[in-house]
């Protein structure tokens, strides 16, 4: 039988050899990172350098990286009220991009009453003019738009958000955890406040992420407490294989980004000029600046689990978007703020590619698109 194609890469990613390998290694270390002996010792080193190649990836320095279990307990430590840059006072309501992350959507740890919406255009992109009204009219907020999306793959003006909520005395947190890897990202240059990452996204393994505060932002208050871990940010004895293997994955995320990055566009522009090929297909997002490998497609009569399941007939894992709904198909919010009818979010599917895809990939996913595409006309 041929091997199966998988194309769900932004639900998560295969694990990087590099990353297995300094798993295994940490594996075979008995000590707790927060011992002083020998053994502890050589697990702390594991983490820090681990925390050193995560911070060199993305512009911040080692001490303001903290590690979580995943990216939606990373998100969650980010919302926080009263959290204050060096020039700014305490933040008290919370706005964020209506195409958000659930874990974003849910607030964190601000209440309902003061977490507000912010739209986007029907590309998916956040309005940065209802962004500055909306900070004009009300306390000092701090606002959450992601780097780039999910399920569309739209890149938001972050770098441009981060200068609007700066001149209101706001700060800005980024959900970065589909750009690590994708496209180059720097919290500094950036602007960002703080930005959150998880590992599976970029070949490491699933269950680790983390939190990277800019220098100078105070009151970050603790989701779990107790042992004085992560520099008491981040209360738990350290996942140090998981640490290792995220140290690993980003190590080598970076170094092939640019290469991977071309190559990847290359097989994502054919595969939508294929996909194109059946009458009325729409590629979403596909007029502002997206991720190289993200496809958000649809077509008239095409139903999302019917496509996911004929793709997955033909040996082809595909996604309707994201995979965060305990595996159930359901309209999808990011479309439905973008201003698209219900009966088109219920029918978007999302190819998303990576560093191991190749051509033959592509051309298995648009034969299984061809027949399915070819069934839908004749009905």
């Amino acid at each position: 039988m041929p091997t199966r194609v998988y194309l769900d890469w932004n639900a998560t990613t295969p694990l990087r050899p590099e990353t297995r390998a300094a798993m295994v290694a940490a594996y075979d270390l008995v000590g707790n990172p927060s011992s002083v002996h020998a053994e502890g010792r050589e697990a702390r080193r594991l983490v820090e350098e681990a925390r050193a190649a995560l911070a060199v990836a993305v512009g911040a320095l080692p001490r303001n990286v903290i590690f979580t279990s995943v990216g939606t307990e990373a998100n969650a430590l980010a919302l926080s009220p009263g959290l204050r840059g060096p020039s700014s006072g305490p933040v008290e309501r919370l706005l964020v991009s209506a195409v958000e992350h659930p874990s974003v959507l849910a607030g964190g740890r601000f209440q309902q009453a003061t977490i507000g919406l912010i739209p986007v255009t029907r590309s998916g992109v956040i309005d940065l003019e209802v962004l500055k009204a909306c900070l004009a009219d009300g306390p000092p907020a701090l606002v959450s738009v992601m780097a780039a999306n999910n399920e569309t793959g739209a890149l938001q003006p972050v770098a441009e958000a981060a200068r609007i909520v700066h001149e209101a005395g706001g700060l800005l947190h980024v959900d970065a955890i589909q750009a690590l890897g994708k496209i180059p990202f720097d919290i500094k240059a950036i602007g960002a406040d703080l930005a959150t990452f998880s590992a599976h996204k970029i070949g490491g393994p699933k269950g680790i992420g983390a939190l990277v505060v800019a220098d100078g932002i105070a009151g970050l208050e603790p989701v779990l407490l107790g042992g004085g871990q992560e520099l008491n940010r981040r209360a738990g004895t350290e996942n140090v294989a998981g640490i290792a293997g995220f140290g690993a994955a980003v190590k080598m995320a970076l170094q092939a980004l640019p290469k991977d990055a071309e190559r990847v566009a290359t097989l994502r522009d054919r595969l939508e000029n294929g996909i194109r090929s059946v009458p009325g297909a729409t590629i979403f997002s596909d007029a502002v600046e997206r991720l190289p490998n993200t496809v958000l497609f649809t077509a008239p009569g095409l139903k999302a689990e019917t496509a996911v399941i004929g793709f997955d007939l033909e040996g082809v894992a595909v996604s309707s978007g994201s995979a965060c709904s305990s595996g159930k198909v359901q309209p999808s919010h990011v479309l439905s703020a973008m201003g698209f009818d219900p009966a088109v979010a219920q029918g978007a599917v999302r190819l998303s590619l990576g560093w191991s895809t190749e051509p033959d990939d592509i051309n298995r996913a648009l034969e299984a698109w061809r027949k399915l595409g070819n069934s839908l006309l004749k009905t």
